[in-house]
């Protein structure tokens, strides 16, 4: 078999120090795939003003398996631009229209959250990633004025609802979960909303083994807190899915415990942790590499390599339980140092 292809953009910032890691993790699995590192960050930018060449994510679909994300951002630019084109730009260009996000809790010390176990916190939110408000459409009118007016158009598709709403079903089918909830804001969105809730209707219809559950968003993040053991499978629009997985990263250990793909099934998918490019961290060795060793696991798995995704997640959920974990989990090592734990544990 021919190995997998993966092209890698560590990013800015702590990305430069955790997707090395997570690499390196991918390596000792044994998993039959290369790499192929892409220099698109802030550096390149300064240097040319390149964010990503004019046949980038052309090249990417049709080289590659599977792309493989750090973190983007650099105070050294200010618009933020180079970040925007690369990250936006894959998500929408590439259309990977299924933003999936796990929530699993590996330790009740890493949840806030009194008397939770790991069998409490155990679900997927599944966002819709190439519509809604982050399509950047919209104006200002007397700018600079009292009367400036700002407006912010939220575009939903039928096809986009559709397609995300039935990608969060067959995932909940091959998951073995039996409930799909769809959060919206229909009671006063209801334009969007109403096109959401009549198309989780219909989709729901053709999937009679899961049951179809509707919150709005606001009474979600409620529940999230309150019963997080009552969620399995979420689906939900480009903002709220946005907002609601740093709640849920939060029930898990924060961001430096999440991961995430960014995926349109049968085509080049993307990976990433979310934490971000936190400047004030880099080069300081207290960045917590798991996020991207479980995002490069969802890789892995995106790619039909089970076994050894299983293996990277079970070296992550042993480093927890023995507390071989960065500071801001509450350990003492270095971002090397739980990499090399990882490893080492996998054998």
């Amino acid at each position: 078999m021919n190995p997998k292809k993966i092209a890698v953009v560590p990013g800015d910032g702590i990305g430069k120090e955790v997707i090395p890691v997570a690499l390196e993790v991918i390596r000792a699995t044994g998993a039959p795939v290369t790499f192929t590192e892409f220099d698109w960050s802030a550096d390149r930018y300064l240097k040319d003003g390149t964010t990503i060449p004019a046949d980038g994510f052309e090249m990417l679909g049709r080289e590659f398996d599977a792309v493989f994300v750090g973190a983007l951002g650099d105070p050294r630019v200010k618009t933020n631009i180079h970040a925007k084109e690369i990250l936006l730009g894959m998500r929408f260009k590439m259309d990977l229209y299924a933003n999936v996000r796990p929530v699993k809790l590996i330790d009740p010390a890493l949840c806030p959250l009194k008397n939770v176990t790991p069998e409490m916190v155990d679900f997927t939110v599944i966002r819709e990633n190439t519509e809604g408000v982050y399509m950047d459409m919209g104006g200002v009118f007397k700018k600079d004025t009292p009367d400036e007016v700002a407006t912010q158009e939220d575009i939903n598709t039928r096809k986009g609802v559709e397609r995300v709403i039935r990608y969060a079903f067959d995932y909940a089918r091959r998951h073995g979960r039996k409930k799909v909830l769809m959060a919206d804001k229909s009671n006063v969105m209801s334009y969007g909303g109403g096109l959401w809730q009549k198309v989780f209707k219909q989709v729901a219809g053709e999937y009679i083994d899961i049951a179809p559950q509707h919150m709005y968003v606001d009474a979600l993040c409620l529940q999230m807190v309150r019963e997080p053991q009552s969620l399995e499978v979420i689906v939900t629009n480009n903002m709220f899915g946005d907002i609601i997985t740093d709640l849920a990263a939060a029930l898990q250990g924060g961001l430096g415990m999440a991961a995430s793909g960014n995926i349109h099934p049968g085509k080049t998918s993307m990976f990433e942790p979310v934490h971000g490019s936190a400047p004030p961290l880099a080069g300081k060795s207290v960045a917590n590499p798991m996020g991207s060793i479980l995002s490069a696991a969802m890789m892995l798995e995106h790619m039909g390599f089970s076994a050894e995704a299983r293996k990277m997640e079970d070296a992550v959920a042993a480093a927890v339980r023995e507390k071989k974990l960065t500071t801001d989990v509450g350990g003492r090592m270095g971002t090397k140092e739980v990499g090399e734990w990882i490893r080492n544990k996998m054998g």
